[in-house]
């Protein structure tokens, strides 16, 4: 008898995830630790990521930028970097393409994660607790423009989902912290 739960496939079992196509993709960080920054208004009113001061958010949109130039058959179609997790549309564009949407990500994952080590030995980054990244990631096939269209609106309109929910909640006699 296992004594430990069997994990959840999220993989299609059959499916050629390197076959072209849209797929939106969301990558959240090891117990969801807040490691590229918070949700604020700014001075002008929009709602928007700001960065730490060893802005760890720009060091991860580099790697994003690279994904182009490590795959040259996938592209960024959207993507937004949130306080504890990131989301992207990723599409493969060749179908002779030889690259997997696993292999892109296991390579993002690995080239961040090594680019934070070296700055927390450097001493340019705090410090995090085992690892930069959860085990996995999400994912969903985008299989027509009505789907993209809606993800993509959700990955702009995600820092303001963000900063309302946390808001405190309104009550009777005003309002409270949740």
């Amino acid at each position: 008898m296992d004594q430990y739960p069997k994990r959840k496939q999220i993989r299609l079992p059959e499916y050629d995830y390197s076959k072209p196509g849209a797929y939106f993709i969301t990558i959240c960080t090891y117990k969801k630790t807040n490691l590229f920054g918070q949700i604020m208004r700014n001075q002008e009113g929009r709602i928007l990521l700001q960065s730490f001061p060893y802005k760890t958010d720009k060091m991860i949109e580099k790697w994003i930028r690279e994904i182009e130039h490590a795959f040259p058959t996938v592209c960024i179609d959207t993507h937004i970097i949130m306080p504890d997790h990131i989301h992207l549309i990723l599409q493969i564009r060749d179908p002779a393409n030889v690259t997997s949407i696993p292999t892109v990500i296991e390579w993002f994952k690995t080239m961040t994660t090594n680019e934070y080590i070296r700055s927390v030995k450097e001493g340019q980054y705090p410090p995090f607790q085992k690892s930069v990244w959860q085990r996995g990631y999400y994912e969903h096939i985008i299989r027509n423009i009505d789907d993209l269209s809606e993800i993509r609106n959700y990955i702009v309109r995600n820092p303001q989902i963000c900063y309302f929910r946390h808001l405190p909640k309104p009550t009777q006699g005003g309002f409270h912290e949740s």
